[in-house]
């Protein structure tokens, strides 16, 4: 249902006036005077602070605003640009999820708090007394827009809003909807009269503002058609004003323009991401990683650091999950929440890495959903270096494979938290491309995928061998295929070389011949079996491979079919048992 227009018309600008330095000098001694008046009242009865939460009983679509973040292609203004962006991703964090009752007050300044540079803020542009100036938080006004916005639409009550001196042509101020916001006397404040969830996020391209909540919205006040501006309604700023004599202008002090740069946020070093950064970044793009493998002397985090205008880690964090995953042990839901933590610390760290200029990310998919929830993937492109299936599909297969062998508790032993697993797929969805050398993740993603090509070791080939020897890569454990091996062992009278932890409890090998290796683990084997539910680095695979044994494994271990490649299904060890019968005899 449609509401009716409520009339909203652009006020009356005054006369344009060239500042003058006394101007200014009285415009700042009035600001402080109604600053300090603003916090005097709201210190004896200021509107609350809200709390974001889940909320899940609010996710109707009370009222939506988008718009865009890249409104002025003119090359002087990139760096204005590139720093509203920015104080957009920190004010963004302060309202993203926070929940307002029915008829309690909203206060933008009350939620952002002061836009200072100590707080994250950056310069973009702001009008001041008529003129687009740049200041610290400049652009902020487009996110008090799109509040006002949704705010009208959704009928609540209007506490406090300011028209701007200036309008910007095509903002929001030309339909008479927009609200200017100055710290912290020019203040939006309004009242829903429904509970609501408010939504912040920046997409790659624009600001998206909703109001959720239990009952959707009934429609939206209608803004009507906007008169055409006039010179003294249309705000300037140095780029389009004439007047050079003014002590503000910019053309004896102009603002550099900062270089588009790409930010590659790692974590575990594999050859294949390795030779992709390699081939891709250049000398002005920023290299963030948990710590210097070189330096440390850990190959997990060995990548190159050379060639790079800015490098950054984060040692301390990653060892402290180094020192977590270690005490959770092999196995375990402890195991996976110390990894979940941990890459969460080092995805905090490394986003000091990602000051304005940084225009693309390329992301490691274990720091994505944490950068995706904390906004700073907001106003980017991204690609994702992607390493194992999204974990809403990872723990889809993981219940389906439980439900169907229940005896099999190392299939349930761990699910990530609902919240954590919705950022990632929101984030994915989001993704640019999808970098991978995992052929069954680059199918799932089709058109946005960029496969690469798996990195194959370079042992001396070995001649085949016929035996009744297979080496399992292991470990042994229920999602890597362990009792489809072992089924398929007691029915052909194999020799098992097992690899990798033994993780189903004491005897699961019992009755087969089934052991370490006894030096070279290739050494007279006729096959290496995985048909695993889930797997993430197929390495014993391809170090088969590049030796010349055949491989009988299962798409999910990310190797294409192919000469010396048999796939069959997961944990199936029926068709197991006849690619083994058909290769070995």
């Amino acid at each position: 249902m449609s509401v009716a227009s409520q009339g909203i018309a652009r006020p009356r600008m005054p006369a344009r006036a060239r500042p003058s330095r006394l101007s200014s000098a009285l415009f700042a001694g009035k600001v402080l005077a109604f600053q300090a008046r603003r916090t005097a009242i709201d210190l004896a009865s200021g509107p609350p602070r809200h709390l974001a939460s889940a909320a899940p009983g609010l996710s109707a679509l009370v009222a939506e605003n988008r718009t865009p973040l890249w409104s002025d292609p003119a090359l002087a203004e990139q760096a204005f640009q590139r720093g509203k962006v920015q104080n957009l991703r920190r004010a963004a964090r302060a309202l993203d999820g926070i929940v307002i009752p029915a008829g309690q007050v909203f206060s933008f300044w009350r939620q952002v708090g002061p836009a200072s540079r100590l707080r994250g803020f950056v310069v973009g542009r702001m009008l001041q007394e008529g003129c687009m100036v740049a200041a610290d938080g400049g652009g902020l006004c487009q996110l008090s827009n799109a509040l006002y916005d949704v705010a009208l639409t959704a009928g609540a009550d209007i506490v406090e809003r300011h028209p701007h001196s200036r309008i910007v042509p095509g903002s929001a101020a030309t339909w008479g909807r927009d609200a200017t916001v100055a710290w912290n006397y020019v203040d939006l404040r309004f009242r829903p009269r429904q509970t609501v969830r408010l939504s912040v996020r920046l997409t790659g391209e624009e600001l998206v503002v909703r109001l959720l909540g239990a009952a959707p919205g009934e429609g939206e006040i209608a803004a009507g058609e906007a008169a055409p501006l006039t010179e003294d309604e249309a705000a300037r700023s140095c780029g389009t004003c004439d007047e050079t004599e003014c002590f503000r202008h910019e053309h004896n002090r102009p603002t550099a323009v900062l270089a588009h740069r790409t930010a590659f946020l790692v974590d575990e070093a594999w050859p294949e991401f390795e030779a992709y950064v390699a081939s891709v970044h250049s000398d002005a793009d920023v290299l963030g990683l948990p710590l210097d493998g070189g330096r440390w002397k850990l190959a997990r985090y060995r990548w190159p650091t050379t060639g790079f205008g800015r490098t950054g880690d984060a040692a301390l964090q990653a060892l402290l999950r180094a020192a977590a995953i270690r005490r959770a042990g092999a196995q375990g839901s402890s195991r996976r929440r110390a990894e979940i933590e941990g890459a969460r610390r080092i995805a905090q760290a490394l986003a000091r890495l990602l000051t304005p200029e940084v225009s693309h990310l390329v992301v490691a998919q274990s720091l994505l959903p944490h950068l995706w929830r904390s906004g700073h993937l907001g106003g980017r492109l991204y690609s994702v270096l992607m390493t194992r299936l999204p974990m809403v599909l990872l723990q889809a297969r993981l219940d389906a494979a439980f439900a169907a062998h229940p005896d099999r508790p190392t299939l349930a032993d761990f699910r990530a938290p609902a919240a954590l697993a919705a950022d990632e797929a929101e984030a994915l969805a989001g993704a640019e491309r999808i970098l991978t050398p995992h052929a069954e993740l680059a199918h799932l993603f089709a058109d946005r995928a960029e496969p690469l090509a798996w990195s194959l070791p370079t042992p001396a080939p070995r001649p085949s061998v016929r035996s009744r020897r297979v080496a399992f890569p292991g470990p042994t454990v229920a999602r890597k295929g362990a009792h489809a091996v072992r089924q398929a062992a007691l029915a052909l009278g194999l020799e098992v070389v097992t690899l990798g932890s033994e993780l189903e409890g004491a005897g699961f090998w019992d009755g087969v011949r089934a052991a370490p290796p006894q030096g070279d683990w290739l050494d007279g084997v006729a096959a290496v079996v995985q048909p695993a539910i889930v797997e993430e680095q197929p390495r014993r695979l391809l170090a088969a491979l590049a030796a010349g044994t055949p491989v009988i494994a299962s798409p999910a271990c990310g190797l294409p079919a192919g000469p010396g490649v048999t796939l069959v299904p997961p944990d199936d060890p029926q068709a197991l048992i006849a690619a083994l019968s058909a290769l070995i005899g």
